[in-house]
């Protein structure tokens, strides 16, 4: 099943696998308004759409995303914003000599999207190749598995163009990721990190030999691997992950874990796992 959007493209496969492709190969995969908006409708859908059991986040091209498309991004410094603009997106369409509103109405917009994609019960696979630099580099770290091609690259290109180095997350998301001693330097320098270091950092779960159909197979096996799981499971497993980054307390997360074995126990996802495991064969979940 196929979705129809302007800058991206989604697939839904027949096992629950989420194909999104970000598609504006021509621009880099640069985020402009209208991906931002295309993203932001996907994902409400995914929040529904439980079939849909993993999504894997891929780019059309030769590179990942180049950031935000800077020149429709210059609409949000102008005084007099151009009228298609105003009449497509809401949170440009505010009194012309009031700047700092479509700055912030823009900042806020496109920040929401690395909460959503930490929000939806879909774990997510980023396919890195090429280039992940500023927004690109963000929407990465809000996956939850990261795999690279030989040529990919990460940077912080927020520092870089004078605007702070913590943005969309990034200062959240990298300390948590690799350490504070590297976050740091990345964040404060707006180096690339190529393939072979981010592997080595822990930035990345592995470095595929090869091209686009390889890196996609990789993720295709890490996706079907995780399809085998309970559905309940594999996404309050998501949801712990989540709420473990910022937990006070071991025994906090302990008190959650407890939780969600005790609901998962009263599943018929388990009694189908444990079923198969004495009959020797594999479960067969229902993809909700």
């Amino acid at each position: 099943m196929e979705y129809e959007f302007e800058t991206i493209k989604f697939e839904l496969r027949a096992d629950g696998i989420g194909l999104l492709t970000l598609n504006r190969p021509d621009n880099l995969n640069a985020m402009n308004f209208q991906m931002i908006e295309d993203l932001h409708t996907l994902f409400d859908n995914l929040k529904r759409k439980l079939e849909c059991r993993i999504v894997i986040l891929k780019a059309s091209g030769r590179v990942f995303c180049a950031g935000l498309d800077l020149k429709e991004s210059v609409a949000l410094q102008a005084k007099r914003k151009p009228k298609e603009l105003k009449d497509k997106f809401y949170f440009i369409n505010v009194p012309e000599k009031d700047v700092i509103k479509a700055k912030m109405y823009g900042q806020w917009r496109t920040s929401e999207l690395i909460v959503k994609m930490r929000k939806i019960s879909q774990p997510i696979i980023a396919v890195v190749q090429g280039a992940a630099s500023g927004a690109g580099f963000t929407f990465s770290l809000a996956a939850d598995i990261r795999i690279a091609g030989e040529n990919a690259k990460f940077n912080n290109a927020f520092i870089n163009i004078g605007f702070s180095g913590a943005d969309l997350g990034s200062s959240y998301h990298l300390p948590r990721l690799i350490g504070m001693s590297r976050a740091a330097e990345i964040l404060y320098t707006g180096r690339f990190i190529e393939a072979e270091e981010a592997e080595k950092i822990g930035l990345v779960s592995k470095v595929i030999e090869g091209g686009e159909d390889e890196l996609l197979e990789a993720s295709l096996e890490i996706a079907t691997e995780m399809i085998h799981k309970s559905p309940l499971g594999l996404r309050m497993t998501k949801q712990a992950i989540n709420l473990s980054m910022d937990a006070p307390s071991l025994e906090m997360m302990i008190q959650l874990e407890n939780r969600n074995q005790m609901i998962c126990s009263c599943s018929e996802d388990v009694m189908e796992g444990v079923k198969a495991f004495f009959e020797k064969r594999d479960p067969q979940y229902p993809l909700k």
